[in-house]
């Protein structure tokens, strides 16, 4: 296959946007400049996961980071928190550090017996809140691990035969150990299929490691006075304005063909289901919006394949892991490369 055939050409689109389409994405795209910028103040040489967990907030949805501890997981999630504003000064954000003896009322809540009414009344876990850091989520049991499903896939928590609706802004960013890493349980397929992505956050370069240690009381200072800088409407117009972005027919049949391509492939024991395709597609555009676009190219499909489907499957072996995808990719990228979409 020849070079030419393997770039991917953002500039391969059958949709032309108007300037007033165009400037309109342009103008949501300065807010979420102005977000990852305030976020790279303390969280330095990782740009790449920053733009995947917003593109995971503006799509709806949540995001799992797996990586040693002492990598900047929890530190990125703060900072996002308090980047945004709520009704009081920053968003309401809350840490849970998941053990083998968590138990799920301490994340959904109580009931407690309230001496003057002679009435037992609902205390609130910390789920009730807009940002989740589950740190260190795959230390807990599977029956705790299960207490996020119903608040994660529907935005409510049901408690006997009452239901709680949980804010209109969401997000759970949860971190895990590697597998291999002894005190640890598998996450169950249901509960990995409600991240949207799943990501390694990873160590920076040895030059940014380098700049952390020289300048680590600025970065300190940085993080103690994080500046919020869009607030929660911000976010949600963000959103509405991904659910406009268009997405070209060709990609659509792509996103089909990747997701098939993956229950037939020899390395694949168990392929992706039709929420995946939707999740994807959600991605997409969110993806695009941050890219001041409102129009999907393949750069982006390219770009969130693998992180958002791979943790979706089961594969035969480590080494089908990451060529299965890498190839059911490639082959939709090369394809739609080859069409030359532009009018």
């Amino acid at each position: 296959m020849s070079q030419e055939q393997d770039h991917i050409n953002p500039e391969h689109l059958q949709y032309t946007p108007s300037q007033t389409e165009a400037s309109v994405t342009d103008s949501s795209g300065k807010n979420i400049d102005v977000l990852i910028d305030n976020i790279s103040k303390v969280v330095k040489g990782h740009r790449e996961q920053i733009i995947q967990i917003i593109t995971c907030l503006i799509a709806k949805g949540h995001i799992l980071l797996e990586d040693n501890p002492g990598s900047g997981k929890t530190v990125m999630a703060k900072t996002l928190a308090y980047s945004l504003s709520g009704e009081k000064d920053h968003s309401d954000f809350k840490r849970i550090q998941f053990t083998p003896d968590l138990l799920p009322m301490d994340l959904i809540g109580s009931h407690l017996y309230d001496e003057g009414n002679k009435d037992f009344i609902f205390k609130k876990g910390p789920l009730f809140c807009n940002i989740l850091l589950a740190d260190e989520i795959n230390r807990a049991s599977p029956k705790v691990q299960s207490a996020l499903l119903e608040c994660m896939a529907e935005n409510q928590i049901s408690i006997g035969d009452q239901t709680y609706k949980l804010e209109d802004l969401f997000f759970v960013i949860a971190t895990q150990n590697p597998i291999e890493m002894e005190g640890t349980y598998p996450l169950p397929n249901a509960q990995l299929d409600r991240f949207f992505m799943k990501i390694n956050f990873g160590y920076v370069s040895e030059d940014i490691e380098l700049e952390i240690y020289k300048k680590q009381l600025e970065i300190q200072r940085s993080q103690e006075k994080v500046q919020a800088v869009l607030n929660m409407k911000d976010v949600l117009e963000l959103r509405s304005k991904a659910e406009e972005v268009h997405v070209d027919d060709n990609i659509i049949v792509s996103i089909n063909n990747i997701v098939r391509s993956t229950r037939e492939h020899s390395g694949v024991l168990l392929g992706a289901s039709v929420r995946a395709g939707i999740i994807l597609l959600k991605c997409l555009r969110a993806y695009a919006v941050i890219h001041k676009r409102n129009y999907v190219v393949e750069d982006d499909l390219a770009a969130l394949a693998k992180p958002v489907l791979q943790h979706r499957l089961l594969f035969k072996n480590l080494g089908a892991e990451t060529n299965a995808m890498d190839g059911i990719v490639k082959t939709e990228i090369n394809r739609l490369s080859r069409l030359n979409l532009r009018k």
